[in-house]
């Protein structure tokens, strides 16, 4: 059994698919190279220490009883918790956090943190993480819903565990099956700009989609989004009518993606990203005046499609760039990495 284990959890980026994953749609994340390591070494007694390097900040509690916190903490205390309840015996251990991850910018900070305490700590205990990785996935998406307080769903967490270098993942959230397509962009490239407004999704109107959506799945009579009809949409009143049509209409984004993908018609697939922002943006209002602002700057500059990643309320824009365009500053270039791992 090791005594000192380093994981590394990457950050996401959602191609296409937003506000589906909790409504059992179909999303196309990746895994990008930037995310967050933990790195955990073993220790005499019964609690576990954690020193989050980027934020000068630290936290002590017992292994076997961790409390309630906020902010990072809770991630780290929740993690511990989640993973003894699902029955891992877990050594008392020093974790240390560092990342190159920019926290609030949408790119899921929040699962490259969850899965690498995950491997970190199951690592150092001599413990295999489930076969299934969606299996680990749910345990950190009860991290995030339920030590956290945000109402994600498990995008985030299996773009983080499932990902493979040039490809993105197809997930159907009902199904919960996932389907690697090839993102060959050739000469055309993926970028991401921070707008500058810092995104939480706890603190921000995440929650209230998540509660609109189930109010119109009620007045709908249906279990979940994924079954409902733009004409069904339509007999709905506001917000709740717009909040369905994105639904709808993203669900078939992601499918006409997949397509131009297949067909390598990258023009298109900008022009889904477009459409995708503008329902985002109308239908289910998640934008901020810094998001139009740099999705503005972004087309203004040559961008085949751009488009708000992540929750919204904040974050970054994605955009897709032709060969001829080159990328602003501040852009951050993006392409499909390896998953969480062991390093």
């Amino acid at each position: 059994m090791p005594d000192r284990v380093r994981a590394h959890g990457p950050g996401r980026v959602n191609l296409i698919g937003e506000h589906t994953d909790y409504n059992l749609g179909l999303s196309m994340p990746f895994a990008i190279e930037r995310g967050v390591t933990v790195t955990a070494e073993a220790i005499d007694g019964d609690e576990i220490h954690a020193h989050a390097l980027d934020l000068h900040k630290r936290d002590a509690f017992p292994l076997a009883s961790p409390r309630r916190e906020r902010g990072w903490r809770a991630f780290v205390r929740g993690t511990v918790a989640e993973l003894r309840a699902a029955g891992y015996a877990l050594r008392p251990a020093a974790l240390e956090i560092t990342g190159d991850l920019p926290r609030g910018s949408g790119l899921s900070s929040s699962a490259a943190l969850e899965t690498a305490l995950c491997l970190a700590l199951l690592g150092l205990s001599g413990e295999a993480p489930p076969e299934d990785r969606r299996e680990l996935a749910k345990l950190c998406s009860r991290v995030e819903n339920d030590w956290v307080g945000a109402e994600t769903g498990l995008l985030d967490q299996f773009a983080a565990l499932l990902s493979s270098p040039g490809h993105a993942l197809r997930i159907d959230f009902r199904s919960l099956d996932v389907e690697s397509v090839p993102l060959d962009l050739g000469d055309w490239s993926l970028v991401t700009l921070e707008s500058g407004a810092r995104h939480s999704i706890a603190a921000s109107g995440y929650n209230q989609r998540r509660a609109e959506c189930r109010a119109a799945c009620e007045a709908l009579g249906i279990a979940c989004l994924r079954d409902a009809t733009a004409a069904a949409a339509a007999e709905l009143p506001a917000p709740l009518d717009r909040r369905v049509r994105h639904v709808v209409s993203e669900n078939e984004r992601v499918e006409a993606t997949v397509a131009a993908l297949e067909h390598g018609d990258l023009a298109e697939a900008g022009r889904l990203l477009d459409a995708s922002h503008a329902s985002l943006r109308d239908d289910y209002e998640a934008s901020v005046p810094e998001v139009e602002a740099t999705v503005k700057a972004l087309k203004e500059a040559g961008a085949a499609g751009a488009r708000m990643v992540g929750g919204g309320f904040g974050g970054s824009v994605l955009a897709l760039l032709p060969p001829s365009v080159a990328a602003p500053a501040g852009a951050l270039a993006v392409a499909p990495d390896e998953p969480a791992r062991l390093l």
